[in-house]
C-alpha cells in the first residue's frame, strides 16, 4: 500500500508558473455503485441521466435532498467495481447513509472505496505526455481514457483527474512527474475555479440547488431522463421559476482564504447577499467561486465574511457569454 503520508509529503509546492502540474485530490473521496439494478437505483438519486454515462464517457452530477438541496457534487463514471462516484471527502459518510435508505428496494450494493483509490489532477500544456508516460492520452472535457485498471477523466480547461488503484499511486505518480511538477491542492482548487466547475463540501451542503452553481450549463442536470429525489423542485426551477441567485467568479486582495459557506456582504447595506463555494490563492489574487443574488453581482461594495474585508471585483467565467444568453431565453 502507498503510504498517504509520504505521498502528501510531495504536494507542499504553491507555484503557479509551472508550465504542466499535477496535484494529489486529497480533498475527495470515492462511493462504488455496483450490482443488476445499479442505474435504475442511480437514475433515481442523481440529477444527471446515466444512459450518458458510458465505459468512455462520465458526466457531471449531484444528489439533492427531497427540496432539491444538494447534498453533493458529483463525477460519475464506469469501472469494473460499477458506478464511481467522486465527490467531497467529507461528504463520503452522509452520503452513503442516506443512499442506503433507497438502495435496500434494489439489487445493488454501496461501498466506501475511497481507500482504494487515489486521484490525481493533471493540467497543462504537458498533460498529454505525462499521461502518455502512463499509457494513457488525454482526454477530452467528458470523456475517459482507461487501461489496466487506470481511470483518466476529462474536465473543463483541458484539466484531467486519473483515478488509480492505491498500491500503483506512487510508481505512477513518478511517471507523471517525469512531465509535470507537483504542486498544492491549492493550485488545483484554483484551476478548477478558473474553469467555472463549483463544490459541494461540508459547510455547504444543502444549501445550493444545482442551478446555483450552474450545473445545467455544465451538463449535470438532464430535464428528460424523468424522476429523481428533488427532480420536481430542480424542474420546477428551469421551467417556471425565475433563478435569483447563481455561481459567479470573484477576485479578492490578499491571501487570506474565506471558507465555503463564508457570507458575501454588501458594505453599503450590511446585509448577506451570497455565500463562498471554493476559494484558492492565486498569483495576484485570491480566486473565489461564490453563489450571489445577480442584482449584487455587478455591486463593487462587496466584500466577504464582513464589511471590513478587502473589496471583492467580479471576474469572468469561461462560460459567461452561454449562460446569459441561456438566462434571457
Amino acid at each position: 500500500m502507498t503510504q498517504l503520508p509520504d505521498l502528501a509529503d510531495r504536494f507542499t509546492d504553491d507555484r503557479a508558473d509551472c508550465a504542466t502540474c499535477v496535484s494529489w485530490l486529497s480533498h475527495e473521496g470515492i462511493i462504488a455503485v455496483d450490482g443488476a439494478d445499479t442505474d435504475k437505483f442511480l437514475q433515481g438519486q442523481i440529477t444527471c441521466d446515466l444512459k450518458t454515462v458510458s465505459a468512455d464517457s462520465s458526466s457531471l452530477g449531484a444528489r439533492c435532498n427531497p427540496k432539491g438541496r444538494m447534498q453533493s457534487s458529483l463525477r460519475l463514471w464506469r469501472s469494473d467495481q460499477g458506478v464511481m462516484l467522486s465527490l467531497a471527502h467529507e461528504l463520503i459518510e452522509s452520503q452513503l447513509a442516506d443512499l442506503a435508505k433507497y438502495a435496500v428496494f434494489y439489487k445493488c450494493q454501496l461501498t466506501n472505496q475511497s481507500e482504494k483509490w487515489i486521484g490525481f489532477g493533471v493540467w497543462g500544456e504537458a498533460a498529454d505526455a505525462a499521461l502518455q508516460n502512463c499509457g494513457l492520452t488525454l482526454p477530452t472535457n467528458g470523456a475517459v481514457v482507461h487501461k489496466d485498471n487506470l481511470f483518466a477523466i476529462g474536465l473543463p480547461g483541458g484539466a484531467c483527474s486519473l483515478w488509480v488503484p492505491t498500491e500503483r499511486a506512487g510508481q505512477l505518480l513518478d511517471q507523471l512527474c517525469q512531465y509535470a511538477s507537483p504542486v498544492s491542492l491549492n493550485q488545483w482548487l484554483l484551476q478548477q475555479i478558473q474553469s467555472g466547475v463549483g463544490q459541494v463540501t461540508g459547510p455547504t451542503r444543502e444549501s445550493f440547488i444545482p442551478q446555483m452553481l450552474n450545473l445545467q450549463q455544465l451538463g449535470g442536470v438532464s430535464f428528460r431522463k424523468g424522476c429523481y429525489t428533488g427532480q420536481e423542485i430542480v424542474a420546477r426551477m428551469q421551467y417556471l421559476g425565475k433563478l435569483k441567485r447563481r455561481m459567479y467568479r470573484l477576485l479578492m486582495a490578499g491571501e487570506a482564504l474565506p471558507p465555503p459557506g463564508t457570507e458575501i456582504v454588501d458594505r453599503d447595506s450590511g446585509k448577506a447577499v451570497g455565500e463562498v463555494v471554493m476559494a484558492a490563492r492565486g498569483s495576484k489574487a485570491v480566486e473565489m467561486l461564490a453563489v450571489l443574488q445577480k442584482d449584487a453581482a455587478q455591486l463593487t461594495t462587496l466584500s466577504a465574511g464582513d464589511s471590513d474585508g478587502p473589496l471583492i471585483s467580479l471576474a469572468d467565467l469561461p462560460y459567461e457569454r452561454e449562460l446569459t444568453t441561456a438566462e434571457a431565453e
